[in-house]
């Protein structure tokens, strides 16, 4: 009898420290979520300050001369840059809807409403039109020969600057490079001024050299993208241009016709 109640008892506190178990479990589980999502918004937030502070200190580290003119390399590369996808984004139009738009217009009320219909739209196609159908009494060949000229102006426009921003490409690295080989050169002077070849003689002057290479290839590999991505736009542009100057002169041989 008292064996059969004390086997009861031990089968309801074995249920109850079950259940028990499974509630800390649960409460144990949320609490560690809840302290990860905290500790990965504390990371988070403090990532970016971490990178900043970063970079602070290591241009700081390679010395303000070298480290400031790299600094202005990559700001001017920048800013050409912008300016140059800022131009490139105006002067692309939709050249199809701009040769059916002449072609509706010199049908129906001439060169006059041609030109017109190019006056009031932006972009070096609309100007290009112009310049051929300003020429249209002069006959075809004149024509060609002011859509050629003027592209080749217009060409010159889209590709204004460029030449800068391919400096600055190649300027960063040799930057870097000279930073290296004066970190080196500090280096060595320490080592004759102390006599001794130690490593924390010439630490100092290989981490300068080091710091200023990788910062002169970063503001290399930074600008080489922009570039690459101006030159395509151009290529764009200039493919459109090109196109759109042969649909213009078969409009005008077909009307003449």
């Amino acid at each position: 009898m008292y064996i059969f109640i004390a086997l009861k008892l031990i089968f309801k506190l074995t249920i109850t420290m079950k259940k028990v178990s499974k509630i800390l479990a649960v409460a144990g589980l949320l609490m560690f979520s809840a302290t990860n999502s905290v500790y990965a918004q504390a990371a988070a937030e403090a990532a970016p300050l971490g990178l900043k502070q970063e970079l602070k200190q290591r241009m700081i580290e390679g010395g303000p001369g070298f480290m400031g003119i790299v600094l202005l390399v990559l700001i001017l590369g920048l800013a050409v840059a912008i300016e140059r996808i800022i131009y490139l984004n105006m002067a692309t139009t939709n050249t199809k809807k701009l040769v059916a738009g002449v072609e509706d217009a010199y049908a129906s009320g001439g060169a006059e409403a041609a030109k017109e219909l190019c006056r009031n739209t932006k972009g070096p196609v609309a100007s290009i039109f112009y310049q051929g159908l300003d020429r249209v009494d002069e006959g075809i060949d004149n024509v060609e020969k002011a859509v050629v000229s003027y592209g080749g102006v217009q060409m010159g426009l889209l590709e204004k600057n460029i030449s800068w921003l391919s400096l600055f490409i190649a300027l960063a690295p040799m930057l870097g490079f000279m930073g290296t080989v004066i970190g080196m050169i500090k280096a060595f002077d320490n080592i004759q001024s102390t006599g001794v070849m130690s490593p924390a003689s010439v630490a100092g002057g290989i981490k300068v050299a080091l710091l200023t290479t990788v910062f002169g290839l970063i503001v290399a590999i930074i600008l080489q993208i922009f570039y690459n991505y101006i030159i395509s736009k151009v290529d764009s542009i200039v493919n459109s241009m090109e196109d759109a100057s042969i649909k213009l002169i078969d409009i005008l041989v077909r009307d003449k016709k």
